[in-house]
């Protein structure tokens, strides 16, 4: 697992004061509940280095090229499936819903079981932190993300849990379910 560690030490270092959106948690307990998460459903080394990694491209100055010469052609196309393109002439709340549509429509036209594990796996951790935050401040949780209305965060959650339902025999997916209704309870 010196790959793994390799990817540990890299996304620590990437992510050094970055903080979780709406907590004081660092943003490094991300990457780590992701790859815990992925890691009950493979023991594949390359996918969970990429589960460490996934935020990396999305939210610092590395690059897939940097990533691809680090950890290999393999940990840097999964993190490719995991990260949005960027539009930097509009502001996040403008081109949430266009990064989720072209997102999605990626993910659907993979038939790449590791790419599903990883995405359900960073998409339940998202799902674990929803929940604590619905716990707090119910519906107004919104509020404090990109896009605020809960009905297109459930279109959203709903489409991703469709598009990786190959695992729904694992414990994982059947938890991200299970959020799900807790969360968006009576959302359209």
């Amino acid at each position: 697992m010196d790959k793994f560690d390799k990817a540990a030490r890299y996304a620590l270092d990437a992510h050094k004061g970055m903080i979780r959106k709406r907590s004081n948690a660092p943003y490094i307990l991300h990457p780590f509940e992701v790859a815990s998460i992925a890691a009950t459903m493979t023991v594949d080394e390359d996918v969970l280095c990429a589960a460490l990694l996934h935020d990396v491209v999305e939210d610092t100055d590395c690059t897939l090229e940097e990533l691809r010469e680090e950890f290999g052609d393999r940990v840097a196309t999964l993190v490719a499936y995991e990260t949005e393109k960027s539009y930097p002439d509009e502001s996040p709340q403008q081109s949430w819903e266009r990064r989720k549509i072209e997102s999605l429509e990626d993910l659907r036209a993979c038939d790449d079981r590791d790419v599903f594990i990883l995405w359900l796996s960073d998409k339940l951790s998202n799902m674990r932190s929803f929940a604590r935050l619905h716990e707090q401040s119910g519906d107004d949780m919104w509020r404090f993300f990109h896009e605020s209305n809960p009905e297109r965060q459930a279109w959203y959650y709903q489409a991703v849990g469709e598009a990786v339902s190959t695992l729904s025999e694992s414990a994982a997916w059947r938890e991200y379910t299970h959020l799900f209704k807790l969360i968006f309870k009576g959302v359209d």
